[in-house]
Order: structure tokens, then sequence, then C-alpha cells
């Protein structure tokens, strides 16, 4: 069997998707697999490439897209369509006897078309819209095998019921068969790199909306009671508001640091070694509770339903759409995670 994942972004979406490699090598364990994504979101899978040792997946092919359309609008619209036809020919190298792209978009099924098949062989993708999920009806008309799932369906569970339906087999139980992300082997690796000598907690307050942030006043209050217990608080950013939004944090919690930015590639290690994590429903705070750091999911304007992390009790997960926690119910959470005992109140 030659089998092709198609799922191309983002962060958390991408991280979602691991357990349908897993699924897919347990019904076809010597199959080549191959996954196409985008090019800025490699990083995350390549901890399950059989060249390192782990056999998840075979090749990577990068796509694109994102950059080809800025290159475009820039006046570099030859060179785009000459990339796009280098991803065309990648994905004519192998004959696919299943192609599955789990996502429902016009683009991804675009792609999952592209690639060349074996005779008899499948377009299988999501089938039909999702609560709370980018979904492009259009796109069921590319697929040899539209599958459709509960309308209300956590993100992994809706993956993994995709690729089911196409692996002839039914769809995964949670207790009897769990999502599986990365090798034990890659996480312990991760948090013997020691990203800091000090144990640290780890604010992921940035979002790319608005909405779905929580109030700066919380996070001083969860932040400061951090830094009482001995933590030495960190807040990433991604972008220079999300900086100037870390700094004023940071400025109200003793020996909080903003550190420099770093890579999603840094971001694994930074993530599996903090002692723990609190963060808004983004990606990297999907990829802390993915390598089981002990991590409080804050929810303020989305599902919690969809993306909360239910697959390890090292994970707390608050607040739902348009339902945020308040900061005392999170530094409950935290009190149940840390192992040294409740956190001691703010000198006032």
């Amino acid at each position: 069997m030659n089998i092709l994942l198609v799922k191309l972004s983002s962060l958390g979406d991408v991280l979602h998707n691991l357990p349908v490699v897993w699924d897919v090598r347990a019904r076809h364990p010597g199959a080549t697999v191959h996954w196409a994504l985008e090019e800025g979101y490699v990083h995350l899978v390549e901890p399950l490439l059989a060249s390192r040792g782990v056999r998840g997946i075979d090749r990577i092919i990068p796509v694109g897209l994102r950059r080809w359309r800025r290159m475009a609008t820039a006046g570099g619209l030859a060179t785009a369509l000459g990339e796009c036809n280098a991803l065309r020919r990648a994905l004519r190298e192998t004959r696919y006897d299943l192609v599955i792209e789990t996502q429902g978009l016009l683009k991804s099924a675009l792609v999952a078309r592209m690639a060349a098949r074996a005779s008899g062989g499948v377009i299988a993708g999501l089938g039909n819209r999702v609560d709370h999920a980018s979904y492009e009806p259009v796109a069921r008309w590319l697929y040899h095998r539209p599958v459709e799932v509960p309308r209300q369906c956590h993100v992994v569970d809706r993956y993994r019921r995709v690729a089911a339906a196409v692996l002839d087999r039914p769809p995964p139980d949670r207790a009897t068969s769990p999502p599986k992300f990365y090798p034990q082997a890659f996480v312990e690796g991760l948090r013997a790199r020691r990203w800091r000598a000090e144990p640290y907690a780890l604010l992921f307050h940035a979002t790319a909306r608005a909405a779905k942030r929580w109030p700066d006043d919380r996070w001083i209050t969860v932040g400061q009671r951090l830094a009482a217990a001995g933590l030495t608080v960190v807040l990433p950013w991604g972008n220079d508001p999300e900086r100037a939004t870390s700094t004023t944090i940071a400025a109200a919690v003793p020996g909080a640091v903003v550190p420099a930015a770093f890579s999603l590639q840094e971001a694994f290690a930074i993530a599996a070694g903090a002692r723990i994590v609190v963060g808004v429903d983004t990606g990297l705070t999907h990829l802390a509770a993915i390598l089981d750091t002990p991590t409080v999911e804050i929810y303020c304007d989305s599902p919690r339903a969809n993306t909360e992390g239910y697959w390890s009790p090292q994970v707390r997960n608050l607040g739902d759409l348009g339902s945020p926690p308040s900061a005392e119910a999170v530094i409950e959470a935290l009190d149940a995670l840390l192992t040294t005992g409740p956190i001691p109140p703010t000198s006032t």
C-alpha cells in the first residue's frame, strides 16, 4: 500500500492529525506513508520520519501555497507556477492506493487531487460541515469517498473517523484506542535538553483572534502566584503587539522573563521542558498538551469540546465559548497539577 496524508495547516490542525499516522500504521504496518503539508509546519511531523528510527511516515512533501500567493502578488507569478509544478511532479512520483484529506477545504482537496493514483486508488475526505470548523462543501466533489462525521465532534476524533472509514475500521474509541502523537523516546529527549536550568512556567497569552484572548489582569494574577511558588514565568510572543503585551504582564510579575523570539522547532524543547504551561486555545498550548507537559488550557471564545486535551491527566481544560474562566479557577487547576503542593498566595 502507498498512502498519502494531506493536512496542510495550521499548527494545531497538523498536531491533531498526528494520530491518523498511527491508525494507518496499525491497519497497514508495511505501507509506504507520505504526508503533504505546508512547508512552515514540516518540523511538526519530522519526528515521525522513518529515517529517524521511527516507522511513522516515510516522506514529507512540503507545500508552499501561502508563500506562492505572496510571491505571485509581488510579481513572481512565473516562479510560483514553477514551484507549483514541482509540487505536482513530487506528488506523481508515487502511485497512491489511498489519499486521505481530513480538513475538507478546497485547497487541500486540490492538492490531494494532484497526486498520482494506482489503479483503483481512492481519495477520501471530510464529507460534511461540522460545528465551529472551517469547511468548503465544494471539496467533497473532488473525493471518491466523502466521509461524514457527527456535527459535534472533537477535532482529533473527526480526523481519525475520516481515516477509519476508508481503512475499513470502526470509529476509534477513546478508551480502548486513545490517540497517539509523538514517540515517548522523542519527548524524553526534548526534556533532557533543559532550555532553562531553573523550573519555569510558560504563559501563552497570544492568539490570532482577539476574542480568544484572556484579560491581562488575570494573566498577571496567575503569573504572580506562579512566581511566588518559585517558578520563573516566561511570556513568549510572536510579533510586536504580542511582545508589548508580554512586557506589560512581565512588569507586574516578579522575575518574569520575555524571551527572544524562538522558532517552531525550538518550541518543542521549550514546551516539553516547562514545569507547567498555561495558555489560550492556540497551537503552542496544544503542543504542550500533546507533549504531556502539565497544561492548563483556557477557552474564551471557542468551544472547549472541539480541541480540549482529553488524552492526558496532565491537562486541565477550563472555560468555553463565551465563558472564559476566572483567575481563581486557573490557579485551582494549577494547584492540582503541581506536585509541590498548593501555590502560596501572593503577599498584599
